[in-house]
């Protein structure tokens, strides 16, 4: 049965129960945001061509180019009806585009140059050069702030937590002790690495006609150097040109851009993964939200839902990135219309993935280290020095200090599948057949300090 009034209600999460915090998208992605691009093109084309002298046309003047540009700076939701509007009579969502700047130079009285609007051009041109701009804004306005605020918070963690020994878990079993700051860290830099990728991204534009060859451009003006004339156009919105294309750009920029927020994505799916086994293992304790409830029947629980909800949401992002990724580079001959049905989902691929990032940056804030309850884990662990053991027989034997015979395999006959205390393993240290002074610091190890240089890895630079 269907309900009439609820019909008009969002259908996707990003749009509904998550809107908030994906809102800043938004601006970019919507058809709105990608339609205020299109006209931001269409008008720069028409004041470059025009101040060009190569059509007998005045150019515009100063401020005839300001009240162009307030089109496109001051674009809203009228602005978007009135495409709209257009656009159920075309049929063609960028032709609606042109006949909606049209009728601004009427408004402005600048008919005489209306010709001179999408000239030369096929859709592509423009829809090519508008997809860059939204994905170049959203990326370094929007995404890649709240990725490097993530980054940041776990380098923070990490230098607190520095020297904190920890319980290893190679497998899931007890392993050899490292620090929390270092295991932080890692995850720091892994991830800092796909931002700087990210960071350093070419966002490829062309504007070279239907096939690609400045056919029609020739064919109007032949005296003109046209691959000059668009390389300085492309380049004057901030991206880069990309002289040698079909009909279209053929999007490995994006595929390239794509690889790298989904790797991220990974990275961080693994670290919500690792922070919710961290919490079942009481290493963190989570703050309780007033109010909040964590199950409908246990009053008592208090579930990681952050961090789960983090792990779905990246999944879902990936899915589309990676769908995106695969069907972009991939057009028939000159053209075909398969980019432009997926491109229309790229703000859900970016939307789950910035969702799963507000969701960790939350879910962080909301933890506190029980640094009591991780050296319970570690302090009865004795087992985990039994590398430490054999470690320094093997280098006595080596010295010609010692002449024990296969001290992995006498380790591992006394603890493997064992757990041992602190006094028999002092006992067997004391009955080796080695140095004193390695008998000295093998005693003086205990399983919360055999971190190695963990402390020293978290903090540097």
């Amino acid at each position: 049965m269907r309900v009439s009034d609820l019909n008009s209600q969002p259908l996707s999460p990003l749009d509904g129960r998550y809107q908030s915090q994906v809102s800043d998208l938004a601006e970019f992605f919507s058809e709105a945001g990608l339609n205020r691009a299109r006209v931001e093109v269409e008008i720069e084309w028409l004041i470059l061509l025009a101040d060009s002298e190569y059509f007998e046309v005045e150019p515009f003047s100063s401020q005839d180019q300001a009240k162009l540009r307030d089109t496109y700076k001051n674009f809203d939701s009228d602005s978007q009806a009135k495409i709209a509007e257009i656009e159920k009579t075309t049929r063609h969502d960028v032709k609606a585009v042109e006949y909606f700047i049209r009728d601004e130079l009427e408004k402005l009285d600048l008919t005489d140059k209306a010709e001179l609007i999408h000239f030369s051009c096929t859709s592509e041109d423009i829809n090519n050069l508008s997809y860059a701009l939204v994905i170049k804004s959203a990326v370094e306005e929007v995404w890649l702030p709240k990725a490097q605020e993530l980054a940041a918070k776990l380098l923070k963690m990490a230098r607190a937590n520095s020297e904190l020994g920890m319980l290893s878990r190679t497998h899931g079993q007890p392993a050899t002790p490292t620090t929390l700051g270092k295991e932080l860290r890692v995850f720091e830099q892994r991830l800092l690495r796909q931002l700087n990728r990210i960071e350093n991204q070419d966002y490829l534009g062309k504007f070279s006609g239907a096939t690609g060859t400045f056919a029609a451009h020739l064919a109007a003006k032949p005296e003109v150097d046209w691959i000059a004339e668009s390389q300085k156009f492309v380049e004057s919105l901030g991206l880069q040109f990309n002289s040698t294309t079909t009909q279209i750009e053929p999007h490995d920029w994006q595929a390239e851009l794509y690889q790298a927020i989904a790797h991220s994505n990974r990275i961080l799916h693994n670290l919500a993964t690792d922070v919710w086994f961290y919490i079942s293992l009481g290493y963190f304790k989570q703050t309780p939200v007033e109010g909040a409830t964590g199950s409908s029947t246990m009053p008592h629980k208090i579930n990681p839902i952050r961090f789960e909800n983090a792990e779905a949401n990246f999944e879902i992002s990936n899915a589309i990135l990676d769908s995106l990724n695969q069907t972009l580079v991939t057009s028939r001959l000159q053209r075909d219309l398969t980019d432009s049905s997926a491109q229309r989902n790229i703000g859900v691929g970016f939307g789950h993935s910035l969702l799963a990032i507000d969701n960790i940056n939350r879910g962080l804030d909301e933890l506190e280290v029980d640094r009591v309850a991780i050296r319970a884990d570690l302090i009865d662990a004795w087992e985990v020095l039994a590398e430490a053991v054999q470690t320094v027989i093997r280098a006595e034997v080596s010295e010609g200090k010692s002449n024990i015979d296969d001290p992995y395999a006498m380790l591992k006959q006394l603890t493997r599948g064992k757990g041992i205390d602190q006094e028999s393993l002092l006992t067997f240290i004391n009955g080796l057949d080695i140095s004193q002074e390695a008998k000295d610091r093998l005693m003086m190890m205990q399983p919360e300090n055999y971190v190695g240089l963990a402390g020293k890895i978290a903090e540097l630079d």
